[in-house]
């Protein structure tokens, strides 16, 4: 079995696939914070006891305290399982809730007003067509191209280029599956895509 696992957003979303990749369990809540609450009671009713012989989870960007509960949560599991443990894009999972074909681009909030971006292509299968990129609004208006935005950050950066479609969503790990090989294995650590602001202090 597979278990994923995606805690970069507002959502806390976790699915189990059998060993033919069919979904048997999934959960999908939107909970704003407090995913180091949930996340273990989560787990807990999904899996109802079963194990999984891989652990997908998603290593950001989005929330610095969800992606890090999603890690170690997943590493846990995979030490203590003797499972197969990799990372994947969270904003490629969210750009897969997105409707239709063609380019699309992802859009999370971040922190300090600004936004976590990245544009895709889904001809015939979802790939990168742009850097990962944190910027304000306006920059990332300049920066994407692709008419349609998904994501919490879609609507501000419609507003400021002044044209295309935002389609405000969540990612569900019940997809992740569909995201070509490349960007579901990655290395499982986060993807802040910008410096914490939390630092350590300098020494006197």
């Amino acid at each position: 079995m597979i278990l994923a696992i995606d805690t970069a957003s507002a959502a806390c979303t976790a699915a189990l696939f059998d060993g033919s990749g069919a979904c048997v369990g999934r959960s999908d809540e939107v909970i704003g914070r407090g995913h180091a609450e949930r996340l273990v009671p989560m787990l807990a009713e999904l899996l109802d006891g079963r194990r999984a012989s891989q652990v997908l989870v998603g290593v950001g960007p989005g929330s610095f305290t969800g992606i890090r509960v999603g890690i170690a949560a997943a590493h846990g599991l995979a030490i203590g399982w003797d499972a197969e443990l990799a990372g994947f894009s969270s904003l490629a999972l969210l750009a897969l809730a997105a409707p239709g074909d063609g380019e699309v681009a992802a859009a999370m909030r971040g922190g300090h007003g600004e936004l976590f971006v990245q544009q895709f292509d889904r001809t015939p299968e979802l790939v990168p067509a742009g850097d990962l990129r944190n910027l304000a609004p306006i920059d990332a208006a300049a920066a994407i191209t692709a008419p349609l935005v998904i994501g919490s950050g879609a609507a501000e950066l419609v507003a400021a280029r002044g044209h295309g479609e935002a389609v405000d969503a969540l990612a569900s790990a019940a997809d992740v599956l569909r995201l070509p090989a490349a960007l579901r294995n990655l290395f499982p650590r986060p993807l802040y895509a910008r410096a914490p602001d939390a630092r350590a202090r300098e020494a006197a």
